[in-house]
């Protein structure tokens, strides 16, 4: 009687034990990270409906280096750098590009990723660089919020430039002959025409003065945080991180970029 009694005793420690330190992990504070699931491989969600990609992959490799649980906030482009000033989430990885106007609200990390901005023109259009949009009577498609939409503003001052909320009818735009071309990174350029090859054309060298960086936004003077960020980037490039990212997602897009002569994604 007296040894069950000591094993009972011995179990309910343990219970506790356990209890204690799942209660401790479960009290880290989780990372949240804003993104909008909406630019495939990138950001996205798969089949089941939960997120995926590349900036989910890259999420949870940060989570792990500052030894915290993440959770995934799906936010619209738009309300990503209001979602961060609000204190809703920590960070935004979002393919976002680091700009002046952007740097006055929040603060970037280190570049990750360095990308331009492409066509994707009508079929029929007689649209073939970047410069022929700039006339009376050529229709542009932008999405709203984009470095695409404010290079449209500031430079095609005679073309009609029309905003969408959403890539897929911007895309639909051009696809249908609405709008002569649609302005955005060369991977969702390339990938939005395979899906409309009788209706689109492709230009994927980048249009001149656009080339890019993204990085990773966190709220304005958190600098003690950014550190941190930058300290992962660095170390996860070195272990050849966004490499094995880029051959996991991005294999044949990566073949055909370099048959092109168009830089890739990670070739910063």
């Amino acid at each position: 009687m007296k040894k069950l009694l000591i094993a009972c005793i011995l179990l309910l420690s343990a219970g506790l034990i356990f209890s204690a330190a799942q209660e401790e992990t479960d009290t880290r504070e989780p990372l949240a990270v804003a993104m909008e699931l909406q630019y495939p491989p990138f950001e996205m969600s798969d089949t089941s409906g939960n997120p995926a990609g590349i900036s989910v992959e890259i999420a949870k490799a940060l989570a792990d280096y500052l030894d915290r649980p993440v959770v995934i906030e799906n936010t619209a482009w738009t309300g990503l750098i209001p979602a961060l000033q609000t204190g809703k989430v920590d960070i935004i990885i979002s393919s976002m590009t680091i700009t002046e106007e952007r740097q006055k609200v929040v603060d970037f990390s280190d570049p990750y990723i360095k990308s331009g901005l492409t066509l994707l023109i009508a079929k029929d259009s007689p649209v073939q660089t970047f410069a022929d949009l700039n006339q009376t009577g050529r229709t542009v498609a932008v999405k709203s919020g984009t470095t695409g939409a404010q290079v449209a503003r500031e430079q095609l001052s005679s073309a009609t430039v029309r905003l969408f909320d959403e890539v897929a009818a911007a895309v639909l735009e051009v696809a249908q002959g609405k709008a002569d071309a649609f302005i955005y990174d060369a991977l969702t350029v390339y990938e939005n025409h395979m899906k409309h090859q009788n209706t689109t054309r492709v230009n994927i060298q980048s249009i001149p003065g656009t080339d890019g960086f993204w990085g990773m936004a966190v709220k304005k003077g958190n600098e003690e945080f950014l550190a941190d960020v930058n300290s992962f980037i660095g170390e996860f490039r070195e272990s050849g991180g966004f490499n094995a990212l880029a051959d996991q997602f991005l294999g044949e897009q990566k073949a055909i970029f370099d048959e092109s002569g168009v830089p890739f994604f990670f070739d910063l």
